[in-house]
């Protein structure tokens, strides 16, 4: 069955409402949501139910834009306090260490080339590209695996993870972009490449700088009406900036992340209304991705590259990544050794390989359509491999702490422009010692009891409504930036 028009609206619903009800299974069971719906797509696909979907041009556009929302998202939640202690760990992670991925792996896949049992034969430039397009990380996945088991890391590696995920893309797509350059044009030198990877560094940091200021300005200045116009004058910028950085041969991945930072971290009007559309947005995007992934590949085509894809995917488990690591960290001598493994571990490949493997494809590059297979077949392994041992491997290296709670369990919130917190807190006898009435409590100045929540029942508060211990307190204090205030 081939897409039309007639019958998109039908297969997409039917095809997001099974990756949606597929992926609450896998998600109880430690499986990475991305892996699920990959694998929902292949199973619709040409090799399954005989969805016809080769366009691998199409795919690309759906995953640049999808990776536009996306890592725009993650800027959007990744907090300067956060990652400032492991910034400098982040960047080396996220552009030498991907670099030495791609050198370390293609060095392998070129030396394997030539073995008789191995199904490939590739240049050293292909072999180096092949590394390329698979050298950056889905961390993203790792984060869902935790979150579904209420567990989080110590020693900031959570922060460092997720500034490694969300940056080394952009180097990864350079590195691809370039290579393509250097195999269709002869005549690029050493000095080219140079001058076109600083410049697409140089033009889309700055343009993400400049742009994401400027759609802070806007947003807060422009007064609409409607407030659910904003998250989508807001999407609009994100496509704005990464198309205005590409055409100015800046890199436009690069541009939207730090854009998505810069937001993130400044004041904005109706923050609420955006984070949940950007949220939303993410997600639906997330899905279309993996699924067009999915439906892209061809699973039999790749029993002829299982060999080979099968030892460069162990070389980088086991070797490429963790020595990529282990490099960039030795100037961090207060990072113990278990942090380092850990990191190391947490490689995952994602939807980002396969998207710009899609790239020599659509360049007609030799052997492109085996470097596509490849990749797809090393992004599942990993996501098995790496992917479902996640939470084992936090807690075997005495890592995994519980997740912090976040928001409350009223569901309310107050806008940020506001300079106030808000939390709920439970009840316990010692709090009631000196009496049961909120009026024989001992309140901090400038701090209130919003609402009262016992068993599934919700109450107003006066002062002489009788407290149970275990009654749950929603209170707001004057300062938000203050510790939570203690009730006596």
């Amino acid at each position: 069955m081939l897409f039309n028009a007639e019958n998109i609206l039908l297969i997409g619903s039917v095809l997001l409402f099974v990756s949606i009800v597929v992926s609450k299974t896998g998600y109880r069971f430690g499986v990475p949501t991305l892996l699920v719906f990959l694998l929902v797509g292949m199973f619709f696909g040409s090799d399954g139910l005989g969805l016809q979907f080769h366009n691998a041009g199409e795919a690309q556009f759906i995953g640049m834009v999808a990776l536009s929302i996306i890592l725009f998202s993650g800027g959007m939640d990744t907090k300067f306090a956060e990652i400032r202690p492991v910034l400098p760990q982040g960047i080396l992670l996220s552009t030498v260490g991907v670099l030495l991925t791609t050198l370390f792996t293609g060095l392998f896949i070129y030396w394997i080339s030539g073995f008789k049992h191995v199904s490939i034969t590739m240049s050293l430039i292909t072999a180096m590209l092949l590394a390329a397009t698979m050298s950056s990380t889905d961390s993203a996945s790792v984060f869902n695996i935790l979150r579904s088991q209420s567990m989080n890391l110590k020693h900031n590696l959570r922060p460092m993870l997720e500034l490694e995920s969300g940056s080394n893309d952009p180097m990864a797509y350079m590195l691809t972009i370039v290579l393509i350059q250097f195999i269709n044009s002869s005549g690029m030198g050493f000095m080219d490449i140079l001058g076109s990877f600083c410049i697409q560094f140089i033009v889309g940091g700055a343009s993400g700088f400049l742009l994401g200021k400027l759609a802070i300005l806007i947003l807060n200045k422009i007064n609409l009406n409607n407030q659910s116009l904003y998250p989508i004058l807001l999407l609009s910028f994100i496509f704005f900036i990464f198309t205005v950085t590409d055409l100015c041969k800046g890199n436009g991945y690069l541009a939207v992340y730090i854009a998505g930072i810069m937001v993130g971290n400044n004041r904005i009007t109706n923050r609420k209304e955006i984070s949940t559309f950007m949220n939303g947005m993410t997600w639906l995007f997330q899905i279309i991705m993996f699924l067009t992934l999915g439906l892209l590949v061809n699973p039999h085509e790749m029993l002829n590259i299982a060999v080979p894809a099968l030892l460069i995917g162990i070389f980088m488990i086991v070797f490429a990544r963790p020595l990529s690591v282990l490099i960039c960290l030795l100037p961090f001598k207060k990072m113990n050794f278990s942090s380092r493994i850990f990191v190391s571990w947490v490689g995952l490949r994602g939807a980002v390989p396969i998207i710009f493997a899609t790239y020599p494809v659509v360049a007609n590059i030799p052997d492109s359509n085996q470097i596509f297979n490849i990749v797809f077949f090393i992004t599942i392994l990993s996501l098995v491999i790496q992917g479902t041992t996640i939470s084992w491997m936090a807690k075997l290296l005495h890592l995994a702490t519980p997740l912090e709670k976040t928001g409350n369990d009223f569901g309310v919130e107050i806008p940020e422009e506001i300079n106030t917190d808000l939390r709920d807190i439970i009840l316990t006898e010692e709090m009631l010692a000196k009496g049961n009435r909120l009026m024989d409590m001992n309140l901090p100045k400038g701090t209130l009891v919003m609402l009262i929540k016992r068993g599934n029942e919700f109450m107003i508060p006066n002062g002489s409504l009788q407290l149970h211990a275990g009654d749950k307190l929603l209170i707001i204090s004057e300062n938000k930036e203050g510790t939570p205030p203690p009730l006596s």
